[in-house]
């Protein structure tokens, strides 16, 4: 079984072309959500992350999200310490659902596939790519959100030169007509075993 990983900028189009992955039959393994669980879930998780931000991590049983985040988007010693507890259990899950699935290939999305050094988990890499203007637009539009704060985001991300450069196959994402042709072409080759 092939393992693919799909990745991209916020507003690049990366949680489409994973869906149409899954309508052509893939399984997907949406990292965020999953480490969202994780976090919740993983007993050993919730203790390292207690250990590391204090008891006030977990309030009522939930995570505070907003207090962990503002502790790790002011400190980057902090995020890194996130990061080093967050991502080895995500990948032990990863894994694990692997080892559960059937089919010829299965698709990790992860937004920081290369940032946080995932690319070891999977055979090859997909990196959807857009214009950045065009990834604010639809960023603002489907979060509401501000859209300078879009583009701090966008800033903190690699540049679509880089993901270009490190994955094995691109996808850029202009008009959304052009996925499925795109995802169809990728969805043959994994299935075929000729990536």
């Amino acid at each position: 079984m092939i393992r693919v990983g799909v990745t991209g900028g916020i507003g690049s189009g990366k949680s489409t072309v994973c869906r149409l992955f899954a309508e052509r039959g893939a399984a997907v393994y949406d990292s965020d959500r999953e480490a969202r669980r994780l976090m919740h879930d993983d007993e050993a998780l919730r203790a390292a992350l207690v250990g590391r931000f204090g008891p006030e991590t977990y309030r009522d049983g939930e995570l505070d999200r907003a207090r962990l985040a503002s502790i790790v988007f002011g400190d980057g010693q902090a995020l890194a310490d996130l990061d080093a507890l967050v991502h080895p259990a995500v990948m032990r899950d990863f894994v694990a659902w692997c080892d559960r699935q059937q089919g010829e290939y299965v698709v990790l999305e992860s937004a920081i596939l290369f940032e946080a050094g995932l690319e070891g988990y999977v055979d090859k890499t997909v990196a959807v790519l857009a214009p950045v203007e065009l990834r604010v637009q639809r960023a603002v539009r489907r979060d509401k959100s501000d859209p300078e704060a879009i583009r701090r985001r966008i800033a903190a991300q690699l540049d679509d030169d880089t993901l270009c450069a490190r994955a094995d196959y691109t996808i850029v994402n202009i008009f959304e007509t052009d996925l499925e042709p795109a995802v169809k072409e990728l969805d043959y080759l994994f299935r075929h075993g000729r990536p």
